[in-house]
């Protein structure tokens, strides 16, 4: 069982390097013209370089991945700016479930896998263990209840930032007739005339610091993923350079970088029910959380969300298959 989660989670770790790789290797091809292959092999280094701070402890990392995510939050605060979206509809879609045509499963899905990366569950989870160690059963339940509303604001923020990037594209894209935009360099190369260029390069900066930042959590993830799986670890360069090869390969071979990012974000999705199903089976058991043992109504609604997140896989996997999507529109 142990061995199979690794592998599992190992997949996910991969599936987001892959992405933020792309992702930032095509920000640095697009600020500054670099070759994608270069640019691609700047990304390496930049992320290793991030990831030797982890010597000096976890603060000073965590201070760097937080710097990063202010960025691509004032970035996207700049593009709603920009781009003015209409707040009605934003409230309303925000709370009502819509699914359009054809690829609008594997969107909605690439967002899911996207937002609860299942890796960094496992990351987070890691990372708690080193910082304060309890006592007794109350330190445990403060600890804990710091750890949720930890948890609760980087997932709103993560989030917020997912639902600022699809209200800003429909904003700027969809309302001014421009819907054949479908990677990230027609969006940037169209952004610009329409908005501006600052709404361009902020995009792109955006952009680049969600890859470096993401990129250096999947390392750590797949870290401590081994550590806790299989009881071993490999070097941190030694896990950079082997996780850089298949985005190497794909830059090399020229395969559409989008595409490739959404579909990296499903397969995240594809492997979320593990960890879900894995963490609801282990915290409903007294005998292994003790004081910190689910409530019933957690592990039911827990039940709940699993089983869509597993729908939505499922109807992904259908949909793929050739089979129509009669409640859709269009």
């Amino acid at each position: 069982m142990s061995v199979t989660l690794w592998i599992v989670s190992e997949l996910a770790a991969m599936a987001t390097d892959l992405a933020e790789f792309l992702g930032a290797a095509l920000a640095l091809n697009l600020l500054f013209h670099i070759p994608m292959l270069v640019a691609t092999l700047i990304t390496g280094v930049i992320t290793y370089l991030i990831l030797t701070l982890e010597r000096f402890g976890f603060r000073p990392l965590e201070k760097v991945i937080a710097a990063f995510v202010a960025v691509i939050g004032l970035s996207y605060v700049a593009e709603t700016l920009f781009s003015r979206p209409d707040w009605g509809q934003v409230a309303v879609h925000s709370v009502v479930p819509w699914l359009g045509p054809e690829d609008s499963v594997m969107l909605a899905v690439g967002v899911i896998g996207a937002t609860v990366m299942p890796h960094v569950v496992y990351l987070h989870s890691g990372l708690t263990q080193r910082r304060i160690v309890p006592r007794n059963d109350r330190e445990k339940r403060m600890i804990n209840r710091f750890s949720v509303k930890e948890v609760v604001i980087a997932m709103g923020i993560a989030g917020l930032i997912n639902l600022s990037m699809m209200y800003m594209a429909a904003s700027v894209f969809y309302s001014s007739g421009h819907m054949g935009v479908a990677d990230i360099t027609t969006a940037y190369q169209t952004l610009t005339p329409l908005l501006g260029p600052a709404a361009g390069v902020v995009f792109l900066i955006s952009l680049l610091a969600s890859g470096l930042s993401s990129s250096a959590v999947g390392t750590l993830a797949g870290q401590v993923i081994m550590q806790g799986f299989v009881g071993f670890t490999i070097p941190v360069w030694l896990r950079r350079v082997v996780t850089m090869i298949p985005t190497v390969i794909i830059v090399a071979l020229g395969v559409d970088p989008t595409r490739t990012l959404v579909i990296s974000q499903v397969v995240l999705s594809l492997v979320l029910p593990v960890p879900i199903f894995s963490l609801i089976y282990f915290t409903r058991r007294r005998d292994i959380m003790g004081a910190l043992v689910n409530r019933p109504s957690t592990t039911w609604v827990s039940i709940a969300v699993g089983a869509i997140v597993t729908f939505l896989n499922l109807l992904l996997i259908y949909r793929v298959l050739g089979g129509p999507l009669p409640f859709a529109d269009g």
